[in-house]
């Protein structure tokens, strides 16, 4: 009997515990859910089409929707396009890709480490951001309180451009430590990481936010089945358009030419390749013939028709022309003269 008591003490037990580690977890949840300050090393929440975000991260969903948080220590690649992070203090970071960067963040100081791409920075106040490259730091710098709007960008060639068009912007050399205060509405750039190369480039660091973000705009379509008419009307515009009236294709009148070798052939055992008779090359050249002159175009004028003649007419022989009697000699008409003398009628 003892023992089942022991037993049954030890359920309760059980039971009691688990009970306790139900609540305490609900109590936990609860919390988190009604807090909704985020974690001290908490950036911001990060939105982009074509991003690969790897480090510390968190992942929040919002009114159904899921959101990456970068955390101090993110390494951020935005492969094409645009990317944009909202910061917790306010503000916000527009990326321009290709880009690769990572962010460092102790209390409110932000850290952004740029490899490639460009970075605005729009932030209202509270939050210091300072923007490394291998050679140059950038700090954006508030005057009067107003807030500050910077552009940091760095090519893969080394180039660099700063623009600075709320507030100013201190720049530094690692290396060196020469500095200067690039002024509001300045535009520079830099090659290399020289300040001796510094020369202004107006318009040539740029980087627009281009429209809102990809998780807040979400749209439902429902497709129904293709009627008749959608049909007929989707091939009408898919055939191409083909114009009035095609002119014919034109012939190429160039010779074509062709040659006809003999198969070439390999021995291995030959250390001298055997060479082929040119005699046997064939040439042949092909052209279309085309007569000398060529006449286009009508005869105006009227026409002109010829006298008929009947067959008979054409087939019958044509008389000789009769031959003329050839004059008499002396001697004839000497012996005419003699002949009329002595003839008895005389």
């Amino acid at each position: 009997m003892a023992v089942l008591i022991d037993m049954a003490g030890l359920t309760r037990v059980r039971r009691l515990l688990l009970a306790a580690s139900i609540l305490a977890t609900a109590t936990l949840v609860a919390s988190a859910a009604l807090s909704d300050e985020p974690p001290s090393d908490a950036v911001g929440a990060i939105d982009g089409d074509a991003i690969a975000v790897t480090g510390p991260m968190s992942v929040d969903v919002v009114h159904g929707q899921v959101k990456t948080v970068l955390r101090s220590g993110s390494d951020v690649r935005v492969k094409t396009g645009q990317a944009r992070i909202e910061l917790v203090e306010g503000g916000s970071l527009t990326i321009c890709g290709p880009a690769h960067f990572s962010v460092l963040k102790t209390g409110k100081s932000l850290t952004v480490a740029l490899d490639t791409g460009t970075i605005r920075a729009q932030l209202d106040t509270g939050l210091a951001i300072t923007v490394y490259t291998p050679q140059i730091q950038a700090r954006p710098i508030a005057i009067g309180g107003a807030p500050q709007d910077a552009l940091v960008g760095l090519d893969a060639n080394g180039s660099m451009c700063i623009r600075a068009n709320s507030g100013a912007v201190r720049v530094e050399q690692q290396l060196t430590g020469q500095s200067l205060l690039v002024p509001q509405s300045g535009d520079i750039s830099l090659a290399n990481g020289q300040l001796e190369s510094l020369q202004n480039s107006s318009g040539h660091c740029l980087c627009d936010w281009q429209g809102t973000s990809r998780m807040s705009t979400v749209t439902t379509d429902i497709s129904n089945l293709a009627t008749a008419e959608d049909i007929k009307k989707r091939a009408q515009e898919s055939k191409p358009a083909t114009p009035a009236t095609t002119p014919p294709p034109q012939e190429k009148s160039e010779p074509i030419y062709q040659v006809f070798m003999p198969p070439l052939s390999y021995d291995a055992k030959s250390k001298v390749p055997s060479e082929y008779d040119p005699s046997l090359i064939v040439l042949v050249r092909r052209v279309r013939v085309r007569p000398t002159l060529v006449l286009q175009g009508r005869v105006e004028g009227e026409a002109v028709v010829a006298k008929a003649t009947s067959p008979a007419a054409a087939q019958a022989p044509k008389a000789p022309p009769s031959a003329k009697p050839s004059d008499p000699s002396t001697w004839e008409r000497v012996r005419n003269y003699f002949h009329r003398l002595w003839s008895p009628s005389s």
